[in-house]
């Protein structure tokens, strides 16, 4: 160490929590003549070294403890001492132990080509040499000194500061700590020395909020069941396999009698029960990663390693997708990679400095959400997200992500007037294009079956092309343009809707441009826009039939399907996060019919292959009669390979008889969906399920039927 003036002016330092290395002066060394044993433990009267069975020499006026002799010691030793509560405490000193941080996993992490960085950073049991403890891990580059603190010291930052690597990534492992121990980083930043307490952004389990404190664990308890899933996943032909998906707020879609959260364990049962008498194939979730503020849903994310605390532990999270797959249940996650809160205990200047957002608010603001945005172009930070999105996959066995708020990734002036050109001048985000291929390429690659899905809301060309052709390589996208057409054509008067005939039609332009997700998401029924059911104009009778039928256009419309809960029986109200739906609804007719006709159309949509198997081709839709704009009526084939079905669709209140259609073959032809069936609580005008198509040419097709079309209803006919 040098003079004693060295000496002290180090043990100065460390003392004041200062030290960028603690180990030139913790831990065991060795002089010309002895060896030598330094510790710091502030508010301790005395300590001893437990393998000599002797007691270590205070340094004057200070919390630092030395012994210096000719014994052996091993190379792991024990201290032991008195703390202030009078509690007897015994552990290994930390600083007795190397850094176990491969060399290899560092310059990946560095590189920004670890994809499962989650296995050493952050906390993790692990034994070194038969002795038990956690070994702790954080990036922050920028710091003069990182310390781990917790329930274990008193969240004293002098007493556990950690070891950093060239790379900037801090270590250090504490013996004797097991799962259930609240820790936080403490970090002083270097040019400042401005102290921040820091939850751990790889932490895999976090308090209860409003309590921040990440919380170690251990490794999974739960046995995995769904082998049989996953193999069968690996091998599903996705795009032409029906995926009708419920998404769920799983802190609203029911509560405990006394109002409380459900665990996962308990929303696993009746959740998949549900969800599989109404027929929906997958369930998405709106963000259950860690964050602080129910109000933000999920959206404003600190734990991207966590499945929320608030409904249990990250192995309940397991029994839930578990019990899912076991039941044929797939599920997707809602992920944010797009942006993070600025809640000081988070990622916002984690080290005093912008580490994962950009330095200029021009590219790390987010204004319309007061959150901060990532910075793309930085090696750990596509690290940390890529990795994130690993986690997801692997460890918890999820079935896909969609990923949020895309558009604000791709576009550098997105909802800003103030912003900074990429190098050669213009608004894309070239950072952020780069990361999404590297993410959808790695999750595709390693995941079969897995499904990446962007909500992302411009017309942004090939955003579920193959990377390879210069696409983005997203799974799928949602239809944003043809849930907003709909909806703005669903409010006008019928006696309006033949002046804005293109709202339904538009759709088909582009409808096989890329793989689209039509949704009704969380969205259209929050901040004022009210729910489904009080879109739809006319009296309740109208209200009802309406909302039948536009979902009925959209189990026939080519895409895959997503309603939010509640909108499947037409909750009056709009959503409230802060409490369980309106069940009581179901006491109605109406709203049963409404419930009864989604349970009908899932099944429809998931057993013929017609209504399914080309929705992402042209090959499965042909248009019959878009024309009939005066009347309102579309007429149009959904086909298979070896299947038909002809949809009519009747958008006014008027009953028109003696309509005729063309359509594709001769014979008798069933209806067999009808949306205005007594069943639904419609008026039950209908064809009385047989029809014989006449070998009169129709509409360009060779043969022809007449109808009766019922009321603000929709119809579906198949031949046999």
């Amino acid at each position: 160490m040098g003079t004693k003036a060295t000496l002290k002016a180090e043990l100065e330092k460390l003392a004041q929590a200062q030290h960028h290395n603690p180990y030139q002066i913790l831990g065991k060394s060795r002089t010309a003549k002895q060896n030598v044993v330094r510790a710091f433990l502030p508010n301790v009267q005395s300590v001893e070294i437990v393998e000599l069975n002797t007691t270590m020499k205070r340094l004057p006026d200070s919390d630092f403890f030395e012994w210096r002799g000719i014994q052996k010691l091993p190379d792991h030793y024990q201290l032991r001492w008195t703390d202030s509560d009078g509690n007897l405490q015994q552990r290994f000193d930390p600083y007795s132990f190397s850094p176990t941080l491969s060399d290899f996993d560092l310059h990946l992490f560095s590189e920004g080509k670890h994809r499962k960085a989650y296995q050493f950073m952050g906390a993790h049991l692990i034994e070194i040499d038969g002795i038990a403890g956690v070994r702790f891990a954080v990036w922050s580059p920028n710091a003069e000194r990182v310390s781990v603190v917790g329930n274990f010291n008193q969240w004293d930052g002098r007493c556990h500061p950690m070891q950093v690597h060239l790379n900037g990534v801090w270590e250090l492992f504490v013996p004797n700590l097991a799962a259930g121990v609240e820790y936080k980083f403490e970090i002083r930043q270097r040019e400042t020395g401005l102290l921040s307490l820091k939850s751990d952004p790889y932490g895999q389990y976090f308090e209860m909020r409003p309590a921040n404190a990440s919380i170690t664990i251990g490794l999974s308890e739960h046995a995995w069941t769904d082998q049989e899933w996953l193999e069968k996943r690996s091998q599903l032909d996705w795009l032409h396999t029906p995926m009708s998906v419920y998404e769920v707020h799983l802190g609203s879609w029911q509560r405990a009698e006394n109002g409380e959260f459900l665990n996962y364990r308990d929303l696993a049962h009746r959740l998949v029960s549900y969800v599989k008498e109404m027929g929906f194939s997958y369930i998405e979730l709106l963000p259950i990663t860690e964050h602080p503020y129910d109000g933000s849903w999920g959206y404003q994310t600190t734990g991207y390693f966590a499945p929320t605390s608030r409904f249990g532990t990250p192995d309940d999270f397991r029994y839930f997708i578990d019990y899912c797959h076991k039941n044929d249940i797939g599920v997707i996650l809602d992920w944010v990679p797009a942006h993070f809160p600025k809640d000081a205990h988070g990622l916002a200047r984690f080290d005093g400095t912008a580490l994962y957002e950009h330095e200029d608010p021009r590219k790390g603001e987010h204004l319309d959400w007061s959150t901060l945005i990532y910075n793309f172009g930085r090696n750990e930070v596509r690290t940390f997200l890529i990795s994130s999105a690993m986690y997801w996959l692997e460890e918890f066995h999820l079935d896909g992500l969609r990923v949020d708020a895309v558009a604000s990734m791709l576009y550098l002036d997105y909802s800003r007037t103030d912003w900074i050109p990429n190098q050669y001048g213009g608004r894309e985000n070239l950072e952020a294009i780069d990361f999404l291929r590297e993410l959808n390429t790695v999750a595709h690659g390693q995941f079969h079956g897995a499904v990446i899905i962007a909500e992302e809301s411009t017309a942004w060309p090939q955003v579920t092309r193959p990377t390879w052709l210069g696409g983005l390589g997203f799974s799928m996208k949602w239809n944003m343009g043809w849930m907003n057409d709909m909806l703005s054509y669903m409010r006008c008067e019928p006696i309006y809707r033949q002046f804005h005939h293109d709202w339904l039609t538009f759709s088909m332009l582009y409808a096989f441009n890329e793989n689209f997700m039509l949704p009704f998401s969380h969205d259209e029924v929050v901040h004022g826009k009210g729910s489904m059911i009080a879109k739809m104009p006319g009296d309740e009778w109208q209200r009802f039939a309406n909302l039948r039928l536009l979902y009925s256009y959209l189990f026939t419309h080519p895409g895959k399907k997503l309603l939010f809960m509640g909108t499947e029986f037409a909750q009056g109200d709009e959503w409230d996060a802060q409490n369980a739906l309106d069940w009581y609804v179901l006491d109605y007719n109406y709203h049963r019919g409404i419930q009864q006709l989604v349970k009908d159309l899932n099944k429809l949509y998931h057993s013929l292959p017609a209504l399914h198997h080309f929705e992402f081709e042209w090959q499965g839709f042909q248009w019959v009669d878009c024309h009939d704009a005066q009347q309102s009526i579309l007429t149009f084939l959904r086909k298979s390979v070896d299947d038909c079905v002809v949809v009519v669709v009747n958008f006014t209140p008027v009953v028109r008889q003696h309509y005729r259609i063309g359509v594709p073959t001769e014979g008798d032809y069933q209806e067999i969906f009808n949306s205005d069936s007594v069943y639904y609580g419609g008026s039950n005008v209908g064809n009385g399920g047989h029809l014989t198509a006449q070998p009169h040419s129709w509409m360009n097709q060779p043969c022809s039927l007449e109808l009766t079309l019922p009321p603000l209803a929709a119809i579906i006919l198949r031949v046999g």
